[in-house]
């Protein structure tokens, strides 16, 4: 974040330092920092005063510090922070493991996204030819919808097995980030009530 070098020593609010916090949560939740490195920043963060205090914990994350200074104020950036960068595979390489997963990833998305909006079409053909229409036939498009359903994974050479594998890491990262999130959120409180109650 650019901001009047000036003002990097303006103080921080607990709002701020909280909304700190949570978008380094956020980071850790998304995976990009182990438990060690999130216990270490997310100490930083809670005993930072500073707005310039707050940089060396948000090094090397996407996006940087969600906060900016803006005429002499400092502003909380709400935005999500933007995805890791990958590093491009060299044409001669073979594709590893990792690359094989992404793409698997990115191909059960995709189907996943097209599979909600052939159903929500056929759905909406469905009540128009029953109900618009009047027509008695007008059930003839579920029985399409099995075909219609099998293009996109023809198309993407997305099968049954790797349907299965896709679910499986759905749930695997799901139960993961649930997990980082809890431990982010107890960090948080942690952090919270060992600076104590406010001063009168």
């Amino acid at each position: 974040m650019t901001g009047n070098s000036d003002h990097d020593d303006l103080l921080l609010s607990d709002a701020e330092r909280m909304h700190a916090l949570n978008a380094l949560g956020e980071h850790y939740a998304a995976g990009r920092l182990d438990s060690a490195d999130f216990y270490e920043r997310s100490g930083e963060i809670a005993s930072a005063r500073t707005f310039s205090a707050l940089s060396p914990s948000f090094r090397g994350l996407p996006g940087g510090v969600p906060l900016e200074l803006a005429d002499g104020h400092i502003r909380m950036i709400t935005e999500s922070s933007a995805p890791a960068v990958r590093s491009a595979t060299s044409p001669a390489t073979a594709p590893s493991a990792e690359d094989e997963l992404e793409s698997l990833k990115s191909r059960g998305s995709l189907v996943e996204t097209l599979d909600w909006i052939i159903i929500g079409i056929t759905l909406v053909t469905f009540l128009v030819l029953q109900i618009a229409v009047d027509w008695d036939y007008a059930w003839i498009v579920w029985p399409s919808l099995i075909v219609t359903l099998s293009i996109p994974r023809l198309i993407l050479k997305y099968s049954d097995d790797d349907e299965e594998v896709y679910e499986e890491l759905k749930k695997s990262e799901a139960e993961a980030r649930k997990k980082r999130l809890a431990e982010a959120s107890e960090r948080i409180r942690e952090l919270e009530n060992r600076r104590g109650p406010k001063a009168p």
